[in-house]
This record gives C-alpha cells, structure tokens and sequence, in this order.
C-alpha cells in the first residue's frame, strides 16, 4: 500500500528543515505530489526513505562517487528530458505522444527550442570530395564503426563552433549536422528530406514501414544522461565544436554497453531460429547466458518506447512480440528500446546494423541538445577523482 506523509514527516525522516526539503524538490531529487488541499503537497514515504538511505551512504566519499556515476543521484541541471512514473518527456511533452505523428525534426526543433525553418532550411551544404573518396573504403564495414569515420569526413566544424555568435546560424549548423549523420548512415548525398523519408526512399519502405522508422526515431531523440549524451556534454563544455560533440556522442554509442547492445540482440535472435523460442531461451539462462535487450533500471514496469515500438500495428513485429513476451515470462524483465529496435529492422527487412543507426540518427538530435544547452553555462566539465591507488 502507498503511504502518503506530509511535509513535516519527510524532513523529519530525511533530518533536514522544511526549507531544505523543498529545496531537494526544486533540484528534482524529490517529488511533492498535490493534494486536495491546493495548499499543501504530499510526499510517498518509499521516495522519502529512498532518499534518506541514499544520503546516509553518500557521506562517504567512496559511495558519493559511485552512487552518482552508476544510476545514482542528479549530478547536473538539465530543462531537455524527463524520466518519471515510467514515462519519458522532452521538454514536457510526453515522447510517446509526440512518437505518434511528430517527424525527429520537429522534436529537434522542440528539443533545441528554435523554429523548425531555421534549422532545417530547403539550402543544402555543398558535397565533400573527402566522403565520396570514404564511402568506397567503408563498403564492408559495419555501421558502428563505419558511420563515425564519414560523419567526420562530411562534417564542417565551423558551422557549429562555440565562437559563432549568429543563433540562426548556428541553429542552421544543427540541422545540417543531422543531415549530414543521416547522409552517412545511408551513404548517399545530403538531404532536404524529413530523415524517416530518406530512409524510406533508400530501403524501399511501405507507408507503414515508414511512420514505423518515424517514431523509432523520434523515441529515440533523447534519454537524459546517458553515457552518449553526458560525453556529448563533456566535450562541448571544452569549447569544442557541435560536431565534434556529435563525434563523442557516436564513439560513445558505439559501445556494447550502449548502442551497441543491438548488435548482441541481433546474435541472439539469431540463435532462436524459428518456431518456439522458449526452450532456447531457457537453454540460453540455464548456462548462465544472459538475455541482451530486456529490462531497464529506469523502467521498472517495462521501457516505454520499447512498448511504443513493438506495440505498432505491423505485422512483422509479431516475432518479436512473440520473443519478448517469452523472455518476461522466464525473467520477468520486460524488453528494452535495444531489443525493439531490432525487432523493427527486422520487421521492416532492412539491412543489419540499421538498428544502430536508427539509435545513432535519433539520438544526434539530444547530443546537439545536451551540447547546446551545456554551452549556455559557460562551465568547464571537470570532475575530481576519488584516489584509491598507492599513497607517496
């Protein structure tokens, strides 16, 4: 049962004063939730206890470290994206809600607050003689290690550099370096296109195949801070270049911790073969295997855009429904937004490695946005380390 407790009672089990319990919600390490009297808020004594616990081991230098870098507590402010009561919101609006008829320009638009005109222009850049003499080079290599080396080649640093005064033309820089992602993922020349009609166009997409690779991208657009989108900021607190952000986004991404991870889903499935996957899988977790794609530390009740995703009405995702829904049978961990990318590459036939590419092209859209929104502080990343080694 929920227990609800009152102000005073929350900063008496947190041992703070009232001041300082609100101050603790303005920061966003606690919730109020509002009561029926306008008034007054009410507090959920698991979040209050959680919290308490959580200050009571971070008065150690040790367990302040580690409980920030690993799932732990806030460490800076951010008005991009919110992940709360198992949904996720960009800018306030609910990504599910958006993933149903926004395009990932109109939600970049949203996410870097400038007008969409602005920042996606009918004006392309010119072609790069250093990416056409690339692509060749690139033919056999897999998106994730491919997709990197040709942003960089097509990519122009100054466009986005952190001298650049003009805010629409730097705005304009951010949709061309989407562009440009886009154009090397697809090794084609630059677009004007919304990118889920470039990609239709290069994979031969029905209408439904193509609002599919839509909200996949739009779902894919931002997760707070992430290993990608915290390095994206790192490297733009430095003064860097918005490229050179959206660089440390990809090299972080490509891990297979991270974006990566699709690629171990895709071995996975691969191993189920067709027919019942249950034996398989239950194989799979008697040799201590584990299952890529599923479960979520901040999606405890299931990854939100994993069920936007598999729950589109195309009928290729019944596979993956079916796979997804033996897995949670045999764990109880329900399918992550990696799985559902595959699921819908597969769906779709599009080539392997197009579901890391769905993930790199959504998320260039939050690493300009972490990027952006960095620079506005004007502050320079740089954590101290907790020394473990050899005293001198």
């Amino acid at each position: 049962m929920v227990q609800r407790i009152g102000a005073e009672e929350a900063a008496r089990r947190l041992g703070v004063s009232r001041q300082t319990l609100y101050a603790y919600v303005s920061r966003g390490l606690l919730k109020a939730h509002p009561d029926e009297d306008p008034r007054r808020s009410f507090y959920l004594a698991e979040e209050v206890d959680r919290l308490a616990r959580a200050r009571r081991r971070g008065r150690r230098p040790k367990e302040i470290a580690r409980s920030t870098l690993d799932w732990g507590m806030p460490v800076l402010e951010s008005a991009l994206t919110l992940i709360e009561g198992g949904r996720l919101y960009f800018r306030g609006r609910d990504a599910t809600e958006l993933a149903e008829s926004a395009t990932l320009e109109e939600v970049a638009a949203l996410l870097w607050q400038v007008p969409l005109e602005i920042a996606f222009p009918t004006v392309l850049p010119p072609a790069s003689p250093a990416f056409e003499a690339l692509l060749p080079l690139m033919a056999d290599r897999p998106a994730s290690e491919s997709l990197l080396p040709l942003f960089a080649a097509l990519a122009d640093d100054a466009a986005t550099a952190a001298w650049r005064a003009d805010r629409d033309a730097e705005a304009r820089g951010c949709g061309t370096l989407v562009r440009q992602l886009a154009a090397a993922a697809l090794r084609r020349p630059t677009g004007a296109q919304p990118l889920y009609l470039q990609m239709a166009e290069a994979y031969g997409l029905s209408e439904a195949g193509a609002q599919l690779v839509r909200r996949a991208l739009v779902l894919c657009a931002d997760h707070e801070l992430n290993a990608s989108g915290f390095s994206a900021r790192c490297v733009a607190s430095t003064g860097a270049s918005l490229k050179a952000a959206v660089i440390g986004g990809l090299a972080a991404l490509s891990g297979y911790r991270h974006g990566s991870t699709t690629a171990r889903v895709e071995a996975f499935w691969s191993d189920l073969g067709t027919g019942d996957p249950t034996n398989r899988i239950r194989q799979r977790l008697e040799r201590g295997e584990d299952v890529p794609g599923f479960g979520h530390p901040l999606y405890p009740a299931g990854d939100i855009r994993a069920k936007a995703l598999l729950g589109a009405s195309v009928a290729g995702l019944d596979r993956g429904r079916e796979i997804a829904a033996r897995v949670e049978d045999l764990t109880g961990r329900p399918p992550s937004v990696d799985f559902a990318l595959v699921a819908v590459r597969r769906a779709l036939s599009l080539p392997e490695g197009t579901a890391f590419l769905l993930f790199a092209l959504g998320r260039s859209v939050g690493w300009i946005a972490h990027a952006r929104e960095q620079r506005e502080t004007q502050a320079l990343i740089r954590p101290r380390a907790l020394y473990t080694g050899p005293r001198p």
